[in-house]
């Protein structure tokens, strides 16, 4: 379904011929404006018709199709009745990608509050989604409330009230805060995780789950972490792509050993998952290459909390010894090759013969691993392990 996205856009929202042209050249621009010039851009910049454009022809089809790989390993379970709030959904994003990637849903009755700052976006968002629901011939179970509100995460008293949600999503929200802070300020990134904490947790029923997602850059990875620590001390229990709830080893600072636990400088390593884009629409890949913006690959950081009581042996693996993916494959002294992985232990590197770790992807649980009598990197401080 993920291959009729871009000429279903194109059908929702066209652009008359002598703007068309245009489009590549305002990707662009607005790639750069969220990316290397972002200090100059304004966070209402959905409310210009050409961004809004590129962004529902580039962006809109590209995270959903980053979403649409995520959405189907996670663990969301939604019960008639029950609330999704997404907040900064921008074009209904979150629910454009639940209803192509988990048609089981289709059918649950669900009310989503649809939360942006932009009314454009939202409104763009709903007759997206409505075309979506059209071309899958059914019938939408689901209510739409497009609210358009300006969310602060340092006024979190100040949220709205609304029923509480079984599932609170973020979908590259944080980002726009806190990737204007320089990135050596720890102490900012850490209370900006705080507070949005209290947002997300605000909006939280209490057996709700959290989702938040975000770019795979360095700064991203320090912000979940973070997160993720500001959440367990809420009460909510890291379900994915954690396999452990102990404390993260990838939240910073120098090298060192805690409780018998590798703490690492996440200068070099975060959080971060990568996907390859090899069937990623045709017509959204020749944009993408006239754009001069192609991607191989998509790389994301996330989060995925469940409440304590809810989340109780959820958050524990299959084996004790699990561990998550987080790097590439890359070579390693007397023909070995090797991937960073995370788990109970701390960072862990995963050691083996070449063809057999290139079979191996990011994001990938790892479990029969044996110890190398305590043997550590003397580049990273991880735990070494093989395949067994």
């Amino acid at each position: 379904m993920i291959d009729s996205i871009p000429s279903l856009i194109q059908k929702t929202f066209p652009i008359p011929a002598r703007f068309k042209s245009a489009l590549p050249s305002d990707i662009a621009e607005l790639s750069r404006l969220l990316t290397n010039n972002r200090g100059n851009r304004s966070l209402s910049y959905l409310t210009r018709p050409n961004f809004l454009s590129a962004y529902l022809y580039y962006f809109l089809p590209w995270n959903l199709y980053r979403l649409c790989l995520l959405l189907p390993t996670l663990d969301l379970k939604l019960s008639d009745g029950d609330t999704i709030a997404d907040l900064g959904c921008g074009p209904l994003t979150f629910a454009a990608a639940l209803w192509i990637a988990r048609p089981e849903l289709r059918s649950v009755s669900l009310e989503i509050n649809c939360i942006d700052r932009s009314g454009p976006a939202l409104e763009a968002g709903k007759k997206f989604f409505t075309a979506l629901c059209e071309s899958t011939n059914t019938a939408s179970a689901w209510k739409i409330n497009l609210l358009k509100e300006d969310i602060d995460i340092r006024k979190t008293s100040a949220v709205k009230k609304r029923k509480k949600a079984a599932l609170v999503c973020a979908v590259n929200m944080f980002n726009e805060i806190y990737e204007r802070l320089p990135h050596n300020n720890a102490e900012e990134l850490r209370s900006m995780a705080e507070n949005a904490a209290k947002l997300l947790n605000s909006e939280a029923s209490a057996n709700a789950a959290i989702l938040t997602v975000e770019p795979g850059v360095p700064q991203s990875g320090k912000f979940i972490s973070l997160l993720r620590s500001e959440l367990i001390k809420l009460g909510h229990t890291p379900l994915s792509p954690c396999t452990h709830s102990l404390d993260c080893p990838l939240i910073g600072g120098p090298t060192k050993m805690i409780k018998g636990r590798n703490w690492i400088d996440t200068k070099k390593r975060w959080c971060h998952f990568a996907f390859e884009t090899f069937d990623a629409p045709k017509e959204l890949n020749r944009l993408s290459a006239a754009a001069k913006l192609p991607k191989d690959r998509l790389v994301l950081s996330f989060l995925l909390t469940g409440s304590a009581c809810a989340a109780v042996g959820a958050a524990k693996p299959a084996c004790p010894e699990a561990v998550r993916v987080i790097s590439d494959s890359f070579p390693l002294p007397e023909n070995r090759f090797g991937r960073y992985a995370c788990g109970a232990e701390g960072l862990i590197l995963v050691t083996g013969e070449k063809s057999r770790m290139e079979k191996i992807s990011s994001y990938s649980i790892v479990n029969s691993l044996n110890a190398a009598a305590g043997q550590r990197d003397q580049k990273s401080g991880a735990l070494m392990k093989g395949l067994k």
